[in-house]
């Protein structure tokens, strides 16, 4: 029972943020992904969640706990499009948590990049 009511919070705080629409055209995406919260270069803890929206300038994802607004973030998306229908993508999102409701955090996008998501295969880390 608690665990349904626990989900049903959860479902509360990504409506109200979700709700929450900003200008550009946000698309209601499911994805998983890792994150890792940053200081500079070095990576301070991480995690992994999922996706909720995403638009041209922003992402609202859950990262199962609470993150500190204002706090650097890299996202690590598994991308639903496979490169020449054979290598699995990811999207690669740097930014800063704008706003957060519960486990949910919104970002703005600073930069982004596609990498191939292969065993061995280390993303360029993106420029600070």
């Amino acid at each position: 029972m608690e665990l349904i009511e626990e989900r049903v919070e959860l479902l509360k705080a990504i409506k109200r943020v979700a709700d929450d629409r900003r200008v550009g055209r946000r698309y209601d995406l499911k994805l998983e992904l890792s994150w890792n919260l940053m200081w500079g270069r070095r990576v301070l803890d991480g995690g992994t969640g999922t996706s909720v929206n995403l638009s041209s300038g922003g992402i609202l994802f859950d990262a199962g706990r609470t993150l500190r607004r204002g706090r650097k973030v890299e996202l690590f998306i598994s991308w639903p499009v496979l490169l020449h229908d054979t290598v699995p993508l990811q999207l690669i999102i740097s930014g800063r948590i704008l706003r957060r409701s519960g486990t949910c955090a919104a970002i703005q996008i600073g930069q982004h990049h596609i990498w191939p998501n292969l065993p061995g295969t280390v993303p360029r880390p993106l420029p600070t």
